[in-house]
């Protein structure tokens, strides 16, 4: 059995690892996503309570989820070189006290939903850590299929906020549902262009392990990218949102199929990485439009 004292570098500590396993910097997005969801149904930011409970409890959730994507996947991770050396392939944390960690960040974020904001809120959450951890994980292993289911777990944060605001699922919810429902495949389909041999290394049948000339990724990330953009001008169409976020849901729209048509036609990693790089500043703009623009 490998030593676990021996790979331990002198700039870890067990409490940076436990940081790690709880993704903060990847989940900073599902907050912002979540908080966006909730100013959005027009919830009381004067409510600070409410408010903090909620980012609190999502961001908890959220952590609990990504301990446990860690640990299910820790064998595929130790074969793939971005991930080995995260701490469970690395040996550095045992698989019970992560399963430990993970179960106490979950429970300590649903509590915190269904006191300090709602029930409801707190349901959603629960679906959207229980479609991640127990369908769309091991999926990955089966399917590339899963890409697409894995999408709705990661749509569902705004959806939280929206609940944790009004304590319904009115069409607002929805409709921000489907923007970043949309948003993710192109993201994740440049992430596995870019890592398709790590991922072909580790067994997962991603689209870009299975498409090898990248035509069907290339497609599949063009198509998503446009039907993107009618959904993210639906905002304004239902009355949330005014002109101004119109025009710049448009824009980013359309430079976000360009960076997309452009991944399509030349299938290479530095278009990848533009496609990548674009999504993550795509969707914290839509966000500050939205909530600068509400109707």
């Amino acid at each position: 059995m490998k030593s676990t004292v021996s790979a331990i570098p002198a700039t870890h500590s067990r409490t940076t690892d436990f940081f790690a396993l709880a993704k903060p910097r990847l989940n900073l997005l599902v907050v912002v996503s979540a908080l966006a969801g909730y100013v959005m149904a027009s919830g009381d930011t004067r409510d600070i309570w409410r408010l903090l409970c909620m980012v609190a409890g999502t961001g908890l959730v959220a952590g609990g989820a990504s301990a446990f994507n860690q640990i299910l996947e820790r064998g595929p991770d130790a074969l793939m070189r971005r991930t080995r050396l995260r701490p469970m392939p690395d040996g550095r944390l045992a698989t019970g006290e992560a399963w430990v960690f993970g179960s106490i960040l979950a429970c300590a974020g649903l509590a915190i939903l269904a006191l300090g904001a709602n029930v409801l809120s707190a349901a959603v959450a629960f679906v959207t850590m229980a479609s991640y951890a127990v369908i769309y994980t091991p999926l990955k292993r089966h399917s590339s299929f899963s890409t697409v289911i894995g999408a709705i777990p990661g749509a569902l944060p705004p959806v939280i906020g929206w609940a944790a605001a009004l304590d319904e699922l009115s069409q607002g919810a929805w409709v921000l549902f489907g923007i970043v429902f949309l948003w993710q495949l192109p993201h994740f389909l440049a992430i596995a262009w870019i890592y398709r041999e790590d991922y072909a290394r580790a067994g997962f049948p991603m689209l870009p392990v299975v498409d090898p000339d990248g035509r069907s990724t290339a497609r599949q990330a063009v198509i998503y990218a446009l039907a993107l953009l009618p959904l993210s001008l639906a905002p304004t169409l239902v009355g949330m949102t005014g002109a101004i976020y119109f025009a710049g849901a448009l824009v980013l729209s359309l430079l976000f199929i360009g960076l997309a048509l452009r991944f399509g036609m030349t299938r290479s990693i530095p278009d990848a990485r533009r496609l990548f790089f674009g999504s993550i500043i795509y969707l914290p703009l839509i966000w500050m439009l939205m909530i600068a623009d509400r109707a």
